[in-house]
Formats: C-alpha cells, structure tokens, sequence
C-alpha cells in the first residue's frame, strides 16, 4: 500500500492524516494530533515554531510505529505569519502571531508610500491588518536590525518544510496571502518591496504545488528509520481546502469552515476593481495558478472562544449542547457584524459581543444560548450577504453552497447558512484542508491523472449531507 502524509496545522491544533488510493476511492486514517495556539511571550502573542516542529515529527513516529511509512508528506497551515531566518536557518527575533496588536497603524505607514487601491491593484488582497505587509512594517519601524540580519523569510509552511529537508522554499499559495505577490505576474512584487523598503533578499522563488523538495534531513532520517519525499501541497490551508470540493460544483459557492470561514470561487482571473475592494473580497493564489476568490470571514472562532468561557471544572461543552442552547434561543433577535475588529483578539468573547451590541443598539445578550444564537444567526447572515456579494462582482449566479472542513459537521449552522441564503447546503467532506493537500501529492506521484480524476474520486469516496433552505 502506497501511503501519503497530509501534516495540516491550524490556528488551534494540528493533525496527522494519511492517504491512500484503494480500488479508486480514497481512503483517510488520522494517525496523530496535537494541540496549537498562540502564547505570551516577551508581551508579545507568538508561536512556537519549535513546538510545532517536534509535533511534525511526532506524527512521523506515530506512522512508523503503526507500520504505513508515508511515501510522500506534504504541511499546509494558515497564511500570512512568518520566520526571519539566518543562513543557518536559525530564527531570529520573535514568531509573532497574526493576532497580536503590533500592527496597529501600519496600514497608514504602507498607505503613505502607496496607496490603499494601488496596493489593491497590484495585488489583489483584501486589507486585513494582520497581513503580512503590516507585519513586515512593524518589524521595520520596531526591530529594523532583523531585516538586516536575516537570510529570508519563510512563512509557517517554509519553515516547516525547511526543517523536514533542509530546503528552505515558498510556495505560491501560501505567499500570495503576504499582500506582496502580484495577481498579475503571480511573483513576489520586487518594484512594491523597494517600494516599502523591504530587504530583496528576504524572497526566494516562489515554487508550486507539487514541487517536490527532496528527502528528509540525514539526522532526521537516522531518527525516525525511515525517509520520504517532501512534496509541497497548496500550502495554505484553504488553497488546500478548495481542492477537495467534489467534482460537478462549478454554479456552487464554496465555503471552507473552520476557525475562519472562506467563502468564495475559483476563477481564472483575478478581479481587482474599485467594486471588488469595496466589498473586501480577495484574490489568493490556487492551485495551477487558478485564483480563490473570496472573503475572509471570522468563523467559528467566535464559537470557540464562546465555548472555553463556559467550560466547568475545566470541561468543555460538546458542539451539540452549543446547537442546542442556540436553538433554544433562536428568537433572541441581536445580531452582529462578525468582521468587527472587537472580535479579533478580546479578553472576553462574550464581553465584546455584548460591548457591540449595546454600543450599535441591538439587544444585549445575557445567557449563553443568546449569545450562542446572536453569533450562530449573525455568521449566516454574513455568508448570505456575502455570497450575494460575490454574484454581483462575478456576474454570475449560484445554485448551492458547499461546506467543507471541520464546520461541516454544525448542522446548527449548515441549517442556518441555507435558510439565510435561500440556497441548498451540501456539507461534506469534513477532511477538506488534509484531503486537498493530499490530492497534490497524489497527482505528483501519479496516483491521478488530473485534479478532475481526483476530484470525481472525492465524490466517489465520500458522503456528502444536503441541507434544504427551511
């Protein structure tokens, strides 16, 4: 059996998938997980990027111990955080997390060397302050000897495929959520970086998914006992994420659902008119070059967040008591704007939903199933507006909505998203990101012709729910 390791790392934990092709369907087989999360450190919010490293390997372990050596392995995480490394690889100052506050204003510093529609433009990325464009300004106004010192920057994924091999690479996806590659050259924008007065040497060619960067370290080999093939996948989690939509959905919208929801399409242009950034859509780089468009949308972080604040004696409610607790209160009518700033990083997840609503003049919710349903209703309702939205700004018209990701399994929530947009809900699989970053590897290693024969292969091996507008 010819095994293949998808490593997908998200914001709260970590998983371990292996991968195999049997009589045409794939089959899936989760072999480690881990916990992840940002840290205080130094009054920063940060990483640890060596925790994360060690976890990888880990999951190796656990492969080898199990006796399915992957032949190939593949990391995709989330986008836009980073290491400043030396020609050693040795990181240097801290890995701040996309979260932390150091980027407050340094969109006005980039935006008086450029502005707001020129950078859109060129690029193509919706402005979120914690992109990597107002990173790499906070470093420059707060540490500016780092980005003298340093080698390269390599976000999550290149560093932890440059642990693994000793190859430090970028790979276009996960680069494109910088804010510094160009939708039309889909390379670094070396005129933008002088521009902002970013080191050239801190961006290597930009390689894509599929490329394969070798075999592990020597030492990590003698460790482990075995050694396999590094191949990059769609890096950033959602490049990956959008992989894995059955094939025969090209009128729906896909919506990939976890701690952030992306909602939009894959297109073989970008668009990057004046109406586009208005609506704050963005254009991040898919597989062959196709482009995701879509909105970045805060998720199920809100619910999550919710979730740990009421945990008892350090237990934490199951998702189905959170359903439940919403639907108990389905008529409690506050709703808010979930893209809110407030909700980003708060103290109290609760404390800044009632904060909003009492500062915009909705009704305040008090018990944990308001401030369940608040959110719940709330999130729809942004994936209603927001898929209207996106057949404005295409031209074209949608027949259904396509879930993939761990928040597939909210039924709560699928019920909600069909009804809010009037649309059918298919919610299914829920291994997306880890299935997509398999399919790259698998066609790498020839297991599949094209990513259409993958994809018919997901319909063929996988059941997806459909979730009727009520």
């Amino acid at each position: 059996m010819k095994y293949h390791l998808a490593v997908d790392i998200g914001a709260s934990s970590g998983r371990h998938i292996l991968g195999h092709v049997e009589q045409g369907r794939i089959v899936l087989e989760e072999v480690y997980r881990f916990e992840n999360g940002p840290k205080k450190r130094g009054g920063r919010l940060c990483w640890d990027f060596d925790a994360l490293a060690r976890e990888v390997v880990n999951g190796l372990k656990a492969c080898a111990k199990l006796g399915k050596v992957p032949a190939t392995l593949g990391v995709d995480t989330w986008g836009v955080d980073f290491a400043l490394v030396d020609r050693e690889g040795r990181v240097l100052g801290d890995t701040v997390a996309y979260r932390d506050s150091r980027t407050q204003g340094m969109d006005v510093l980039v935006e008086e060397l450029i502005p707001a529609q020129e950078l859109y433009r060129r690029t193509g990325i919706q402005k979120q302050s914690f992109n990597t464009i107002y990173q790499l300004m906070a470093v420059k106004r707060q540490s500016p000897e780092l980005l003298e010192q340093a080698h390269r920057l390599l976000l999550v994924p290149d560093y932890l495929h440059y642990t693994l091999t000793g190859v430090m690479s970028s790979e276009y996806t996960e680069a494109s959520t910088s804010g510094l590659v160009s939708a039309e050259t889909k390379d670094w924008d070396r005129e933008l970086l002088d521009l902002l007065g970013f080191p050239q040497k801190l961006f290597g060619t930009l390689s894509l998914p599929g490329t394969a960067l070798g075999g592990l370290r020597p030492a990590l080999r003698e460790e482990l006992g075995f050694d396999c093939q590094v191949v990059l996948p769609a890096s950033h989690d959602t490049g990956s994420a959008f992989l894995a939509v059955p094939a025969g959905e090209g009128d729906s919208v896909t919506l990939s659902s976890g701690t952030w929801s992306l909602l939009g399409v894959e297109l073989e242009h970008p668009v990057t008119t004046p109406e586009s950034r208005a609506a704050n859509f963005t254009n991040e780089g898919g597989y062959q070059y196709r482009y995701r468009y879509l909105k970045n949308i805060m998720g199920l972080w809100m619910i999550q967040n919710l979730r740990r604040e009421m945990a008892e004696n350090g237990k934490l409610p199951g998702f189905g008591e959170l359903s439940r607790l919403a639907w108990e209160a389905a008529d409690f009518p506050g709703r808010v704007d979930v893209d809110d700033p407030a909700f980003l990083a708060p103290e109290s997840m609760s404390a800044a939903v009632r904060a909003y609503c009492e500062r915009v003049g909705q009704p305040v919710p008090q018990s944990p199933g308001e401030l369940l349903s608040c959110v719940y209703h709330s999130l729809a309702q942004c994936y209603a507006q927001s898929v209207r939205q996106l057949a404005a700004l295409t031209g074209r018209s949608f027949r259904a909505v396509h879930i993939v990701g761990g928040g597939s399994q909210d039924a709560y929530l699928n019920q909600l998203t069909a009804s809010a947009t009037g649309l059918p809900v298919y919610a299914g699989p829920t291994e997306g990101t880890a299935l997509g970053n398999l399919l790259v590897q698998m066609i790498a290693q020839g297991e599949f012709a094209s990513l259409q024969e993958a994809r018919d292969a997901i319909r063929a091996s996988f059941a997806v729910k459909e979730v009727l507008p009520c």
